[in-house]
């Protein structure tokens, strides 16, 4: 096999010390190369020269029989006895470029990369293909030093570094099946280059179950890139739904979604600021929704398996174990997470907990003010004043485009003119009213609004959700969420007797219930511009 035919998409580390009581190690490996597994590491840290030989043969051995290449993890004088397909190198073995120097000119050789400079490294010195990680935390390997854990961001940054190279990549560290969705959805660069794999351990030898855990995992890898290439944020969007980014299929997709809330109800599950609890229940009920506010960490996977939409909010960050636990539940459980990240400019604390969210879990919708949309894009170019913003962007769609891209979501720009994008098109709505900026929780409600759009969409999308992180156009619902609001507001000021802040909160809750899809049709103004 030349190295460029391998097929990295479900790469099997070994670990013997795993195996689940009265398991054989070839047993278990027979059952997981059954269900799918594509390349096999052999990594024996414990065994001696013999016994390494001996067992790396035994696996090259019941390997040939299913035509899977094997690699051998640090030694290539085990590599080269046992006749393996290559070696896989960490940062502290033998540099790559002597391996190759022993090695055949056939052989396949990867290396560990945890930094920028590894895969930069690895890319000059001839690697075929890199594993990036730990992604996530794991017990089988020692990663508490720092910068041992990349997370996703630190995995799409060194993808980026791979792009035009030829080098595959694969992810490690904690992958399972679990959270195998959210790290193909999550580890692409902002251009969209992917994974070739996931590099697993526990997940299949642990079980006792292999070939059923490793069939698992690579159903959803194979289910993914069927539909990987469809829009730069990486969610399923059809060409039917693409035709309806125009002013006229958008305003038309908002109006017909007013109704589509009011029929399902979905279910909108809030951890958010205790200053705007009543307002986010209220807007929900108003708008057809169904509210529940619940953040202890024990109640999340129960709640996830409930059809509809889950907003983070973390203008008060009381329960961080429990906004971790139900943006990775609602991830499995294929429901869209809106993040509203208050204030995250302020402090340090809101940076480091807003960047320990984004790792854990994927957002269908990031939304914020120019301040706190400026704050995740790494800009100066706008101040904030506690959760408040001052000022805006002098090119905003740029803005927002670019962290969709970087954040494989839909982001919201709030503002007098809001922003949406999806990484490619971008849509200004400037419909609302200046007293929605100065009742307290303005846009927060906002991200009521899209999680109750977006949870209805989800629920009424057709098809199956294999391979899917969320179904259904998630712009389109921000958009329509977006539209409902400030056309609300809209109405609300020009009530007879709201004469500021204190009149306008009741009557915009009124005017959201009275919302129409005539009205909505009536009165969005809307402008597209696609990439």
């Amino acid at each position: 096999m030349k190295q460029h035919d391998i097929d990295l998409s479900l790469y099997l580390v070994t670990g013997r010390n795993l195996l689940p009581h009265g398991k054989s190690y070839l047993t278990s490996l027979e059952e997981a190369l059954r269900g799918g597994v594509t390349v096999v590491q052999v990594r024996e840290k414990g065994a001696d020269t013999a016994e390494f030989v001996e067992i790396a043969k035994e696996t090259i051995a019941l390997c040939s029989r299913y035509n899977i290449p094997v690699l051998i993890n640090d030694r290539i004088d085990i590599a080269l006895a046992s006749g393996a397909a290559g070696v896989h190198l960490g940062q502290t073995d033998m540099p790559l470029v002597l391996a190759r120097q022993l090695l055949p000119p056939s052989a396949i050789v990867g290396v560990s990369c945890t930094t920028l400079e590894h895969a930069r490294k690895a890319v000059e010195d001839g690697a075929d293909y890199v594993g990036l990680g730990a992604v996530y935390a794991t017990s089988t390997k020692d990663v508490s030093a720092p910068g041992r854990v990349c997370g996703i961001a630190g995995t799409c940054a060194m993808l980026s570094v791979l792009e035009g190279t030829g080098v595959k990549a694969v992810a490690i560290g904690g992958i399972k099946s679990t959270n195998l969705l959210r790290t193909l959805h999550g580890c692409a660069s902002p251009t969209g280059h992917a994974l070739d794999g996931v590099a697993v351990v526990s997940d299949i030898m642990t079980s006792p179950e292999p070939e059923t855990a490793a069939r698992r995992l690579a159903q959803t890898f194979r289910a993914w890139m069927a539909l990987a290439s469809h829009g730069p944020t990486g969610f399923l969007v059809t060409s039917e739904q693409l035709a309806q980014y125009t002013q006229e299929g958008i305003s038309a997709a908002a109006a017909a979604l007013v109704d589509t809330v009011r029929r399902v109800r979905p279910l909108v599950h809030h951890i958010t600021n205790n200053v705007v609890k009543t307002q986010s229940a209220n807007v929900t009920l108003a708008l057809g929704g169904s509210p529940i506010m619940a953040e202890a960490e024990a109640e999340q996977a129960d709640l996830a398996r409930a059809p509809g939409g889950l907003l983070i909010n973390i203008g008060t960050v009381d329960a961080l174990d429990g906004m971790l636990a139900a943006g990775r539940h609602a991830n499995q459980n294929g429901k869209p997470v809106v993040f509203d990240p208050v204030g995250v400019g302020a402090t340090a604390f809101r940076r480091a907990t807003a960047a320990k969210l984004l790792d854990t879990w994927q957002p269908a919708v990031i939304k914020g003010n120019a301040a706190e949309i400026g704050a995740l894009a790494d800009l100066n170019e706008v101040k904030s004043q506690g959760v408040d913003s001052l000022g805006g962007f002098k090119d905003a769609p740029d803005v927002v485009r670019s962290l969709a891209r970087k954040h494989r979501c839909i982001v919201v720009l709030s503002g007098p003119t809001d922003y949406l994008s999806d990484g490619s098109t971008v849509i200004r709505l400037s419909n609302g009213h200046e007293l929605l900026g100065q009742i307290t929780g303005g846009g927060c409600i906002l991200g009521t609004a899209i999680a109750t759009f977006c949870g209805a969409t989800s629920m009424t999308a057709p098809g199956t959700s294999e391979g899917v992180l969320v179904k259904g156009d998630m712009l389109l619902a921000t958009a329509a969420a977006t539209l409902a609001l400030t056309i609300a507001a809209q109405h609300a000021a020009s009530r007879e007797g709201v004469r500021g802040q204190g009149t306008f909160l009741p009557a915009l809750i009124d005017e959201l219930a009275m919302l129409t899809p005539e009205a909505v049709l009536r009165t969005a103004r809307i402008e597209v511009e696609t990439d």
